[in-house]
């Protein structure tokens, strides 16, 4: 048993349900999602054990090499940057991909996932910091992009994913969360905007009042990677 895992999620969702109770709805839903780059599918399924039902893969090879072991009560979103050529290797067990940044990898999810009848659900990743080193459309682009987006058949868009600079958290959330009110509000076609994903182990509470209902949360949860 690991009882740090176990004390760091009752703390987190202590974290959570008070940023809930200063800022939103009582009744929102927020996703606690276990972020498991490097963590060992044992401790995975610990956290699993304990009530998490999300849980976050940043790497395909990594994430393949565990997968078959993990808990099946808990579904697999991939989060990180995602090369067309691997989209095959994780389309038909992941439930959401939270890193499109552009048509051509769209494109190849969509193609993916007719093979296997498949509609896949995406999040677009905003580059809301305008920083070189990240992923991610910058803002300005984002309404371009759903739309050549949302006219391919077996994907969906369902919301937004942002990694803002680590000095300007709470303007990046409070930008975002304006960016996915307004697209929310478009209501473009073949789209079904419900879903905002920002905030991670130092600023998960602060993404949960401008509105973020999946926080990416690793070291907070399984310790600092080693």
């Amino acid at each position: 048993m690991d009882f740090t895992i176990s004390e760091n999620l009752k703390r987190i969702r202590y974290d959570v349900e008070e940023a809930k109770s200063k800022y939103r709805k009582t009744d929102d839903s927020v996703r606690i999602m276990a972020v498991t780059k490097t963590v060992p599918y044992e401790r995975v399924n610990y956290a699993v054990s304990e009530g998490v039902t999300l849980l976050g893969e940043n790497r395909v090879q990594e994430y393949l090499s565990k997968k078959d072991f993990y808990d099946k009560n808990a579904e697999v979103n991939f989060i990180g940057h995602l090369q067309s050529n691997k989209i095959k290797y994780i389309i038909d067990s992941v439930t959401l991909i939270h890193s499109v940044d552009s048509i051509k990898l769209a494109a190849e999810i969509d193609k993916q996932a007719e093979k296997i009848n498949k509609c896949m659900d995406v999040l677009i990743e905003v580059n809301i910091g305008r920083e070189e080193s990240k992923s991610g459309v910058f803002p300005e682009m984002l309404e371009t992009l759903v739309y050549e987006a949302s006219q391919l058949k077996n994907i969906r868009i369902r919301g937004l994913m942002t990694i803002p600079p680590i000095a300007k958290s709470e303007a990046s959330f409070e930008k975002m969360q304006l960016i996915f009110n307004d697209l929310q509000a478009k209501r473009i076609d073949n789209t079904c905007v419900d879903i905002l994903s920002m905030g991670m182990s130092s600023d998960y509470a602060l993404a949960v009042k401008y509105g973020s209902n999946i926080v990416r949360i690793g070291s907070g949860i399984f310790g600092i990677r080693k």
